[in-house]
């Protein structure tokens, strides 16, 4: 099974190892006499035999490029890898400003774009709408506004929380920034990181994306789900296997279960 996704990001193996776990169940192909050999030396030689092709890799890249909303960059690589894509860039512009608003966490100047853009937005996504009210009080914090943070806490956060119970567990974690004078070193400093304010940005973008009818996650993301499923499948039925522990660097370890 991971000879078929760790070798490869290309799309069409994607779709068709979706149809192949219709047909036939994952046992069976986890325990087929074709894949007998899991030692580390001959499925490294298995992903090494695979084809790839540089046309697949671009247009996963470019959809990934596109979909995040980084047009610069997708620009760049249509220019660099010769990529033709389907999207009219310019119709990424709004998506633009707002993600640009979101990394300088002007979260006011975000919503007001936001609710122009599409006024209903977030009152059909009040988690969204949370997660960005949430941002705004970070970012107060960061400024060390602390009187201004505790007063939009008590009016706008609290009162969202008491009609939307699940979110009082992120409402509890936030608030607690406020006992320390260092917040970004406490054991909720993971919410004063920049990977805190990249989520709700990618939250946002894939809730416009949606509103347009337009695929809200990258084929990229895609292909690693199904990566790390396969990949927990196989641990799960004690099946020894080299695994990819670390997905950023595409590193494979010896055999394990």
């Amino acid at each position: 099974v991971l000879y078929f996704i760790q070798g490869s990001f290309k799309l069409s193996y994607y779709n068709e190892y979706k149809s192949y776990l219709r047909e036939r169940s994952l046992c069976k192909v986890i325990m087929d006499e074709s894949l007998e050999s899991t030692r580390e030396d001959g499925w490294i030689s298995r992903l090494e035999n695979l084809p790839l092709s540089r046309a697949d890799m671009n247009s996963l890249i470019m959809d990934y490029l596109v979909t995040e909303g980084y047009k610069d960059a997708a620009h760049l690589f249509m220019e660099e890898a010769g990529v033709k894509n389907q999207v009219n860039l310019e119709s990424m512009s709004e998506r633009i400003k707002i993600r640009e608003a979101m990394d300088e966490g002007k979260i006011d100047v975000v919503t007001h774009m936001v609710n122009d853009f599409n006024p209903e937005l977030l009152d059909m996504k009040p988690l969204l709408y949370f997660h960005l009210q949430q941002q705004k009080l970070i970012e107060l914090l960061r400024e060390h506004k602390i009187e201004e943070a505790l007063e939009f806490a008590q009016t706008e956060l609290a009162p969202h929380a008491k009609d939307h119970p699940n979110v009082l567990d992120e409402l509890e974690k936030t608030m607690s920034l406020f006992a320390f004078s260092e917040p970004e070193n406490s054991p909720f400093g993971d919410l004063m990181k920049p990977s805190q304010k990249h989520r709700v940005a990618g939250e946002l973008n894939a809730a416009i994306l949606e509103s347009q009818n337009q695929q809200t996650s990258t084929k990229l993301h895609n292909v690693f789900k199904i990566l790390l499923w396969g990949q927990d499948t196989l641990t799960n039925n004690k099946v020894e296997f080299p695994k990819m522990d670390d997905i950023s660097s595409g590193i494979i370890s010896n055999s394990t279960r």
